[in-house]
């Protein structure tokens, strides 16, 4: 992801949005309270103004939904008599909440019960050194920060091998999704780098489970959505850890080389190629936001545009590449390295940026953005994201009218696209992919809140999204939605396709009271003991 996204960051802050969900607003005549079987040792039982105040906001901030309480586990246990407490109530439901990053309130329950996994264990560590044919791996707690997973393995000497691009995630919230970044065309995604879960079911039972162990909740649990149960540990596969990264860009006008050349990288076996391939595309402006000042790695170098051909668009493409190394590799091994990679690349020369970065430096990258934008106040506005996964086969199209067109001016943030390979995927579990080819791309609009003349800056961006998503299915392109939300059933069946059936008969199987995850909207709890699951 962009490293010096502070650039992307507008220093004035503006009012985020709080608007309360309709569809979570219903008028009954119940009036929940918290159940006398609430008897969990050890962790506290939160619902006062405060508790409320953090566990209905999320960093999307385009949404608030009040809970009845808020419950800060000290283990999975607690988690479990949570879920057993609920599954007696009439209209109880349950939320795991690790540390907010969701959108659009997929963290929230409406007067239900939300569950603070940061407080799950945080300091749990299990780490197994492996031998000759096993790799190492670690057992971490699933309320675990990325950050502090890696830290604790560099300790070690290893790493994890598949991050995301923030690192302020959860364990278990980035395994209930997929969790990608630069690393997937290599390794998958994070889903395809653990081999055991310990997950609380919505029958309230805390199971370990693998592909050999409760392979169906295993399988269903990773890209999930929370619908099956709680991640609450994760075996995780880690690799030795490099000591330092060459971080590199290079600027393309083309859309066709710059693809071509980001799929030539991503289809090299190991060793033959970069340890990291992203890509970005920016506005051929010299707007600070959106443009030209985005794209140089370190204050000392800078961009320029009289290199490129009079011929060049109003939108230009970089391709973002990292090379890992030990600290006693020569510069000169390193230079020749990256020289014979890059070198039947068809970027603009003379539009190249290079860094030479500690390991963890470049996977802790946006860290600092993330201190900057809350010095600034901006990190708590509104972002009204949209990832998408777009197939090789519609990805032309897709620059044409979204990026060439929609998107021309830029989004006051990274526009990330780059390719994936399916066969890194497991098709086994909840994750949805594209329909067509194993090349697929990642597309994600990482909008930050800026002031607009004509209406709301929060509404216009909302409108922009939708926009895109209209012209997507007026074309008939082949996408579908990454960390998904609907608002009903039959748009959640479409998205997910072939795999409904299966999805339902895991939810049926795994949480037949539709107890968990309510903020994805996929299934709802009825009046009664039981649920809204549709039959297939």
């Amino acid at each position: 992801m962009i490293a010096y996204l502070e650039r992307f960051v507008p220093e004035n802050d503006t009012d985020p949005i709080q608007q309360e969900d309709a569809s979570d607003s219903r008028h009954d005549t119940r009036s929940p309270t918290l159940p006398d079987s609430l008897g969990i040792h050890g962790s506290s039982v939160e619902s006062g103004p405060a508790a409320a105040a953090f566990a209905s906001r999320d960093f999307g901030g385009m949404v608030s939904v009040r809970p009845l309480a808020l419950i800060r586990p000290t283990g999975p246990e607690d988690i479990a008599r949570t879920v057993r407490a609920a599954s007696i109530s009439a209209y109880l439901t349950v939320a795991a909440r690790g540390n907010g990053h969701s959108i659009n309130g997929q963290a929230m329950a409406h007067m239900g019960l939300v569950i603070d996994m940061r407080c799950l264990d945080p300091g749990f560590f299990e780490l197994a050194p492996g031998g000759p044919s096993v790799p190492p791996s670690v057992v971490v707690s699933g309320g675990a920060l990325w950050e502090d997973v890696l830290s604790r393995c560099l300790e070690h000497g290893l790493s994890p091998r598949s991050f995301t691009d923030y690192l302020g995630l959860t364990v278990g919230g980035t395994l209930s999704n997929a969790g990608v970044s630069g690393q997937a065309f290599r390794y998958g995604p994070q889903t395809s780098n653990v081999t055991e879960l310990e997950v609380v079911t919505g029958k309230g039972t805390v199971s370990l489970c693998s592909e050999d162990e409760n392979s169906e909740l295993f399988l269903g649990a990773l890209g999930g959505l929370g619908q099956f149960g709680i991640i609450t540990k994760a075996k995780i596969l880690l690799q030795p850890a490099p000591d330092m990264v060459r971080w590199i860009r290079l600027v393309y006008t083309e859309f066709a080389e710059f693809t071509r050349d980001a799929e030539w990288l991503i289809t090299h076996p190991d060793g033959h190629s970069f340890s990291y391939v992203e890509g970005f595309v920016f506005v051929n402006s010299d707007d600070p936001a959106n443009g030209w000042p985005t794209v140089p790695l370190r204050p000392d170098q800078a961009f320029e545009p009289a290199r490129l051909l009079p011929t060049a668009g109003s939108v230009l493409y970089c391709l973002e590449l990292a090379l890992n190394y030990g600290s006693g590799d020569l510069p000169s091994t390193v230079n020749s390295v990256v020289e014979r990679m890059i070198g039947g690349l068809g970027f603009v020369e003379g539009l190249e940026f290079h860094a030479d970065v500690d390991y963890s430096e470049f996977l802790l990258r946006v860290k600092r953005v993330e201190q900057h934008a809350k010095a600034t106040g901006i990190w708590e506005a509104p972002h009204p994201w949209l990832n998408l996964f777009v197939s090789k086969s519609s990805i032309v199209d897709f620059d044409r009218t979204v990026f060439k067109g929609i998107l021309r001016e830029g989004i006051g943030g990274p526009m990330l696209v780059y390719p994936m390979l399916r066969s890194r995927w497991d098709s086994r579990t909840s994750v949805v992919l594209p329909d067509s080819g194993d090349i697929f791309y990642i597309v994600a609009l990482l909008r930050f809140s800026q002031p607009y003349p004509e209406c709301a800056p929060v509404e216009r961006q909302i409108a922009q999204n939708n926009e895109i998503i209209h012209v997507c299915n007026k074309n008939g392109l082949d996408y579908k939605f990454y960390l998904p939300h609907y608002k009903s059933q039959e748009d959640w069946k479409r998205h997910f396709g072939d795999k409904w059936t299966k999805f339902v008969e895991r939810k049926s199987r795994f949480d037949p009271m539709a107890i968990l995850a309510p903020g994805q909207k996929i299934f709802s709890r009825s009046s009664g003991l039981g649920s809204k699951i549709i039959s297939v």
